[in-house]
């Protein structure tokens, strides 16, 4: 199991993001973090998409989130958070 830390930069931008949103977005991005932390700490590198400098990035909607597995192979770092929307089909 890994260790999943939210980087004060993310924590912001989380923060942010609830302060502008309704009761029921709320919800569904608490409902988001929650999945993220599970999917992380179970398995990152399994989890998302590779990007530049070894960060990854992952959605669980209505949140897109940046992250890293940091040197000591057990840790995971949120770097960035933010709202995202599906496109219409």
């Amino acid at each position: 199991m890994f260790k999943v830390r939210w980087e004060e930069t993310a924590l912001s931008e989380l923060s942010t993001l609830w302060m502008g949103v309704d009761s029921t977005m709320r919800h569904r991005i608490t409902r988001a973090t929650h999945e993220v932390d599970h999917l992380l700490q179970s398995d990152p590198l399994g989890k998302g998409e590779s990007r530049p400098g070894g960060r990854r990035i992952v959605f669980a909607s209505p949140l897109g989130i940046t992250f890293r597995l940091e040197p000591d192979g057990q840790t995971v770092s949120v770097l960035r958070v933010w709202l995202f929307r599906k496109r219409a089909q």
